[in-house]
């Protein structure tokens, strides 16, 4: 089975109350220990309204968080390229990918919040075809064409980059809620797509028919569109064991829910959780719920089922929240870097192997204990000094260790 890479995804949604310069700190903070951690991916988004979510520039942000990194690639999660010139676009991700050496994948969206497109003047109904739109040109830019063209929002005359991306082919994903279309522009473009709407049970329940929209749209346009360039979020809060996981979350899970989700965004069809166990309950406890607060064993279990409901996927992106305090966030995040990772992607099957024929191979390893213990009753220093030998740990890492009751039996 091909590897699963894992990132992560900060939209951000931080409660409001506490200083805005220590949240974005504490931010780049976690995208270096992710580094450190061999995480494949970080993703920042772009929002402009709703409190929580206060970083405007995901390509600001990520170019600080270059600066603290040297392997993790760094996406744009998402540029809402309705609120944006192309050129300018482009211009910005070309210098993102020289600043962090290479590392710079391009995401785009229509815009998450209704809230961003009012405050900007934009009408809902256009987002999505502006985006289209939009990618098309800054594909070719990145391609070094020369463009003439007039819009309705926006307009190019002889525009060229003079620079152009440091990686040959620089990634590219669209976001995608449950609709078809982030997966009909991916099929359209031959890109990436990143599910942002899988951390619903609807989202996930989704997953095998939007790949579909993907491959329709590519097979429509002349294109490919490849597993590995899809990205699927979940959400997890990960301890040593469900009870600490669920007392760390807990109380961050109920605000966020009801003072954001609910009392902010006004989700349809959601309503406040009355208490602290009813919010761990519904989130991550009912059937096919799609996001854990548990052990590594739960959300390895779960990104298992993940990969069968949807055919498979290249890569698992946690969304990154404020449920646990920062300690227990970042130590979360550590758990899954030291045992789901290795897990899911079988790295330990061999250490397993290696184990289980030496305990179960005996014959061999006991006949090496007989020639050490031979050479000991050969030589009378040797023999005494047994005398002085009490634990049969002295030398625990070999399995030629001899049996000393046995050669101070022989001694007798």
């Amino acid at each position: 089975m091909p590897r699963l890479k894992f990132g992560a995804f900060l939209a951000p949604h931080h409660p409001i109350g506490e200083n805005p310069m220590l949240q974005l700190r504490r931010d780049i903070d976690l995208v270096a220990h992710m580094d450190k951690l061999g995480y494949d991916e970080f993703w920042c988004g772009e929002h402009h309204s709703s409190g929580w979510e206060m970083i405007a520039s995901p390509e600001l942000f990520l170019a600080a968080a270059a600066e603290r990194t040297g392997r993790i690639k760094l996406g744009t999660g998402v540029v809402s390229l309705p609120y944006h010139h192309p050129f300018m676009v482009a211009q910005r991700m070309v210098q993102l990918d020289w600043q962090s050496g290479g590392r710079a994948i391009f995401g785009s969206g229509p815009g998450a919040l209704a809230s961003d497109a009012h405050t900007l003047g934009i009408d809902p109904m256009v987002l999505r075809d502006r985006q289209d739109e939009a990618i098309g040109i800054i594909r070719r830019l990145f391609k070094g064409e020369r463009i003439t063209y007039k819009g309705e929002w926006f307009n190019l005359n002889d525009a060229k980059l003079q620079l152009l991306p440091l990686q040959e082919d620089m990634p590219m994903a669209v976001a995608s809620q449950i609709s078809p279309s982030g997966f009909t522009l991916a099929g359209k473009y031959g890109i990436g797509v990143i599910s942002v709407g899988s951390v619903s049970v609807e989202g996930l329940n989704a997953l095998p028919q939007q790949w579909q929209f993907a491959e329709d749209a590519a097979a429509k346009h002349g294109q490919t569109v490849d597993r590995a360039n899809w990205r699927v979020m979940l959400s997890w809060h990960i301890a040593e064991t469900r009870e600490k996981a669920r007392e760390q979350a807990r109380d961050g899970l109920m605000r966020h829910h009801n003072e954001y989700i609910v009392g902010t965004l006004q989700r349809p069809g959601l309503k406040p959780f009355t208490d602290p166990d009813e919010a761990v309950e519904k989130t991550a406890y009912q059937p096919n719920s799609a996001a854990v607060i548990g052990t590594p064993d739960d959300l390895v279990a779960k990104i298992k089922n993940v990969l069968e409901i949807s055919g498979g996927f290249g890569t698992i992106v946690g969304f990154v929240h404020d449920w646990a305090n920062p300690e227990n966030t970042f130590r979360s995040w550590d758990m899954v870097a030291r045992y789901v990772i290795p897990e899911i992607n079988g790295w330990l099957a061999g250490l397993r192997t290696s184990r289980e024929f030496v305990s179960e191979n005996r014959e061999y390893f006991d006949r090496a204990r007989e020639a050490v213990m031979a050479k000991i009753l050969d030589n009378e220093k040797a023999t005494a000094a047994l005398a002085k030998t009490k634990s049969a740990y002295l030398a625990a890492s070999s399995s030629n260790l001899p049996d000393f009751d046995k050669i101070q039996a022989a001694k007798k």
